[in-house]
């Protein structure tokens, strides 16, 4: 399983020669003021599936254009966000807290997440949440923005985890020390950090954040733009 982490909490994974891209954030992100948004996207090649954990902005501003670029992809999200998009005419498969379902790429999970979910025209976006992903190729959590929750003690008993992506700038989701607990939780070693610098209001000390987590036994990973990982 390869990780390619972009900006924000947006990553593509590639499983089994599929790409999951996961709450697209690009047009709408500070950090493409100075960078040109559609000749960087045109180096993607192939999305299959586009995995949203809730409604807000910068979590889904993008997913129409992913979705007209890519048209055989494959929108997964909760009940209401599916029916949104399902609404523009985009391909989409509503699931909500429950069971896993089994796709090309692994076994999906839609787990829960302490947060909100509006999108921008006040639409109300369902259940926020995180995905659980089971595949041959290892075991991954994708907390979405949340806070710290007791309920991540139940993650582990599904299996053991190679890695969690987890949010880590404070204020809207959990912070560093946070993140360590609910490391802990999910008795996870390798922690990649998202959620972090793209505004002034989640601007972390990444050298300390590092330390905070090694103290710990931990591995928190901080990926540069376009940067990727293999678990």
């Amino acid at each position: 399983m390869k990780i390619t982490f972009f900006t924000h909490s947006t990553c593509i994974l590639e499983i089994h020669e599929k790409h999951l891209l996961i709450d697209p954030f690009f047009s709408k992100n500070p950090i493409f003021r100075n960078i040109d948004f559609l000749k960087f996207t045109k180096n993607l090649e192939k999305i299959d599936y586009i995995l949203l954990t809730h409604a807000h902005y910068d979590h889904v501003c993008d997913v129409e254009f992913f979705s007209r670029k890519f048209t055989n992809s494959l929108v997964i999200s909760n009940y209401e966000i599916s029916n949104y998009f399902d609404k523009k005419g985009i391909n989409t498969y509503g699931i909500n807290y429950g069971s896993f379902i089994s796709f090309p790429f692994g076994k999906l999970k839609y787990v829960w997440a302490v947060h909100s979910s509006v999108f921008d025209d006040g639409t109300y976006g369902g259940n926020p949440g995180g995905f659980l992903l089971h595949t041959d190729e290892g075991n991954l959590y994708i907390s979405g923005d949340t806070s710290l929750t007791y309920e991540m003690n139940l993650i582990p008993n599904f299996g053991k985890l190679g890695l969690s992506i987890l949010p880590i700038g404070g204020r809207y989701t959990m912070d560093i020390n946070e993140a360590v607990i609910a490391s802990e939780f999910l008795k996870c070693e390798k922690i990649l950090g998202v959620h972090y610098n793209t505004f002034s209001s989640i601007q972390i000390n990444k050298k300390q954040a590092k330390k905070i987590f090694y103290e710990k036994g931990k591995e928190l990973i901080l990926l540069k733009m376009g940067e990727s990982i293999d678990i």
